[in-house]
């Protein structure tokens, strides 16, 4: 039962990142006079904030399952499915920030109030340490995790795909909200303005690729979990055995 509240508390925990970065965002737009509306859509469509969204939402439906299903059932595999197509780009994302953007923060930030950076530090740490240390312990140690079917995978993969044909799409359609450019990408490295679109198209295949390999890790993990759950209850199960003659 305590894994419920462990869900509930790592929801809180992602929905204050969530709004701790919005606050910051909205206080740079307007500090920078710009557009509030075309801020609040660029944020709303970061990898980032989508992702801990979703994470916010699948967490809050797990622990109201487990809460209206005590016992040692495992989960639908529908909800299942759900929490490993969230953990893979919540654990990515901890991955590429903490390795390769950590230690580069915007040139506004140096001008930024003290509360101002107090909300960016905690929506920075919360979602992207907080979180994937959390969704990693999850899959490790939750109680009643299902394993899953390998064609799962599809479903793992499908969100980043359709997140990276979305910002592509409409990377050409939106002007930067601090008029630099008739363009805006949420990551320089989407941007085919500033190396090109071999260099962009090279990472959303290494992006992919590593969304692949991380859903077969996450799978295989709950697979071999299912396993040793099936085989430590076949060992503790009671033996009747023969009547006397």
């Amino acid at each position: 039962m305590r894994w419920v509240w462990f869900r509930v508390a790592a929801a809180i925990v992602a929905g204050s990142g969530v709004v701790a970065g919005l606050l910051v965002n909205l206080d740079r737009a307007t500090r920078e006079d710009q557009v509030r509306g075309d801020v609040l859509a660029n944020y709303f469509s970061l990898f980032t904030i989508v992702t801990s969204i979703l994470a916010v939402v699948v967490l809050t439906i797990a622990a109201r399952w487990m809460l209206r299903h005590p016992g040692p059932s495992p989960e639908p595999v529908g909800l299942g499915t759900a929490i490993a197509a969230v953990t893979a780009p919540v654990i990515l994302l901890g991955i590429v920030f903490n390795v390769l953007l950590r230690g580069n923060p915007a040139p506004i930030a140096a001008t930024d109030p003290g509360w101002v950076s107090f909300m960016d530090s905690w929506a920075t740490e919360t979602l992207h340490v907080v979180l994937p240390i959390y969704f990693v312990i999850d899959l490790l140690f939750a109680g009643r995790r299902r394993g899953l079917p390998w064609s799962s995978l599809a479903v793992i993969v499908s969100y980043p795909l359709v997140w990276t044909i979305y910002t592509m799409v409409r990377g050409e359609r939106v002007v930067n909200p601090d008029g630099s450019t008739p363009w805006w990408y949420p990551y320089g490295f989407l941007d085919p303005h500033t190396a090109g679109y071999v260099s962009a198209f090279t990472y959303i295949g290494g992006n992919l690729l590593a969304f692949v390999l991380l859903g077969v890790a996450i799978i295989g993990i709950g697979r071999a979990r299912e396993r040793h759950t099936a085989r430590h209850d076949a060992s503790t199960r009671p033996r009747i055995g023969g009547l006397p003659a």
